[in-house]
């Protein structure tokens, strides 16, 4: 809600407000989780696309929402989470 408000707060200044909903993504973060193939095998289950997202998936998502191809959205979430959400 706060990304909605902004965006409805300084849309009128041209101002894009969006937020990024990451899944589980393959990093020195998340590194010792995925290394335990019980466990990751367990969270797999509920990706649809059967992966970890990597790194770059994220940083298309936002190299779309910093470019002149998105000057019209506002206000969004945008999830990039292999499908998790949708189960």
């Amino acid at each position: 809600m706060f990304t909605k408000s902004i965006a409805v707060e300084y849309g009128r200044h041209n101002i894009r407000a969006n937020c990024m909903c990451p899944g589980l993504v393959e990093t020195p973060m998340t590194q010792g989780l995925i290394a335990d193939k019980k466990v990751a095998t367990k969270i797999l289950e509920a990706y649809p696309m059967g992966r970890f997202g990597k790194p770059e998936d994220i940083a298309y998502g936002c190299l779309y929402l910093a470019s002149d191809e998105s000057s019209w959205v506002t206000g969004t979430a945008l999830t990039i989470d292999g499908g998790y959400t949708a189960m």
